[in-house]
């Protein structure tokens, strides 16, 4: 044990390595562990503004913080955005009334416009007045007549082939395209571990379990954990808990006892040839966890398609959202989901729940039952602290001294709580005082696009994923 860490972060899920690189961006030193071979293993994300848009049932306060999350992390990893719009709809089944999208619409424009007037670099959504466009029954009728564009890069060519392939009949309109991007996954993971392992202020433990933490605290040791893996200890003056859906875990190790729920999510891919031409992502609002939940259907390069569908016998599993009991701070999976959680899926629940996602598409999208599996379920699990499973906003805690426990839900939280822990550990005189807040990570913006290419693509394919998914269907300028 000769080397002390300012910082120690346990998990290297989205939340984690942010820290690490926002730690390094002001030469703060860290170690972080993450138990898997490579960083960001959590649950898939694939868009943007996620929670925002894509849930009628969330605030609109919660809406515009995940809005400006999205931007900051856009910012941030935009090597990772792939910028194509979202088609959104109500179905005539719901209650939901189309009113509530466009009054909702209409107030993100003008967030999103503030935040532009703030800081010009926060234009990352193209203008505020191309954000969202409305399109009437007979706007559509008249679209579907126009030919298909391969390379769509107006609204209306975008939505002219999307209704090629949308039941209408199905809809309520008007009906909306929206300039809410894609997130790619694994060139996010790709990008941070470069930088990661280039910077010489965060020493990047991959493959490494934490076995044990000791809290020395008051021994006047000059340093406050001892973090233990299977092979060294490590000393640290400041813990963060990075562990995600495991938060709990650890919080139990230290005696913290803190209510949170915990719930376990999975997405589909499928191959599908629809039309020679690119569609935006299709969404299909509907109330959660019923049988009328929401359809999302995400395109990814190659004609693979990512399924979502927020449905016992899709998405959401059925003893999948758990809380913790008594005086537990860790809930627990029942042993089929921790079956696949830590063994992976078996073959027949592979074909069986895609093909039931499949079959959920083609309720709006006909032609989608010509689709196939085209590979293993995205799925992980996420936490949320207290009981609101409608919760999306989640953030940071500091339960004690030297102690900040990571409580993202969405991935797009991520810098905001780096942020928080870099302000507390200031004050907490772990660091001296910053005098000058920077807006770009240097450490990112050095890694090449190829580096970020050529890294997730063999992270996609080493976790059992078609190739792909790894890249942009709209290539960066």
């Amino acid at each position: 044990m000769d080397e002390t860490y300012n910082i120690g972060v346990i998990g290297g899920g989205v939340s984690g390595v942010v820290i690490a690189l926002e730690l390094a961006k002001y030469g703060i030193d860290t170690i972080l562990f993450e138990q898997e071979k490579s960083v960001v293993n959590g649950p898939p994300f694939c868009h943007l503004h996620a929670g925002g848009n894509l849930y009628p049932d969330i605030s609109n306060e919660q809406c515009k913080i995940l809005m400006k999350q999205s931007i900051d992390m856009a910012r941030l990893f935009p090597q990772s955005i792939d910028q194509r719009p979202t088609f959104i709809s109500i179905p005539k089944s719901e209650k939901y009334e189309v009113d509530k999208i466009q009054n909702r619409l209409e107030m993100l424009v003008e967030y999103y416009t503030k935040l532009i007037n703030e800081d010009p670099l926060n234009e990352i959504l193209g203008s505020p007045k191309d954000y969202y466009k409305t399109y009437t029954k007979k706007d559509l009728i008249a679209l579907k007549e126009k030919p298909i564009v391969k390379h769509p890069e107006s609204s209306d060519q975008w939505m002219s082939n999307a209704i090629k392939l949308i039941d209408l009949k199905k809809l309520k309109t008007p009906v909306f395209i929206v300039q809410e991007y894609g997130w790619n996954l694994f060139r996010l993971a790709a990008q941070a571990q470069l930088a990661l392992k280039k910077t010489e202020k965060c020493n990047l433990q991959i493959n490494t379990n934490v076995t044990n933490i000791k809290d020395v605290r008051n021994q006047n040791l000059g340093y406050n954990w001892e973090i233990h893996t299977n092979s060294k200890v490590y000393k640290v003056n400041y813990l963060v808990n990075s562990c995600g859906f495991k938060t709990g875990i650890l919080d139990e190790s230290l005696r913290l006892n803190t209510k949170r729920l915990i719930e376990f999510k999975a997405a589909y891919v499928s191959k599908w040839k629809p039309i020679q031409g690119l569609i935006p992502e299709l969404i299909f609002h509907g109330k959660r966890g019923t049988p009328h939940g929401m359809v999302q259907l995400t395109p990814y390069c190659e004609d693979y398609y990512q399924i979502h569908g927020m449905t016992k016998d899709i998405t959401l599993f059925k003893n999948g959202l758990v809380q913790s009991k008594g005086n537990e701070a860790q809930p627990e999976f029942n042993n089929d989901i921790n079956q696949k959680l830590y063994h992976g899926w078996k073959k027949h629940e592979i074909k069986t729940r895609t093909e039931n996602a499949i079959k959920f598409v083609t309720e709006f999208v006909p032609t989608f039952k010509s689709a196939t599996v085209g590979g293993p379920p995205l799925y992980g699990a996420q936490q949320i602290h207290g009981n609101d499973p409608n919760l999306r906003v989640g953030e940071v805690s500091f339960p004690s001294k030297s102690y900040a426990r990571s409580e993202i839900i969405k991935a797009s939280s991520a810098l905001t709580v780096a942020n928080q822990i870099i302000d507390k550990i200031q004050e907490e005189k772990i660091v001296p005082l910053i005098h000058e807040k920077l807006n770009k990570n240097l450490l990112l913006d050095s890694i090449p696009k190829n580096k970020i290419d050529k890294l997730a693509c063999e992270l996609a394919v080493q976790r059992g994923y078609p190739e792909a998914l790894s890249r942009l269907i709209i290539k960066r300028k």
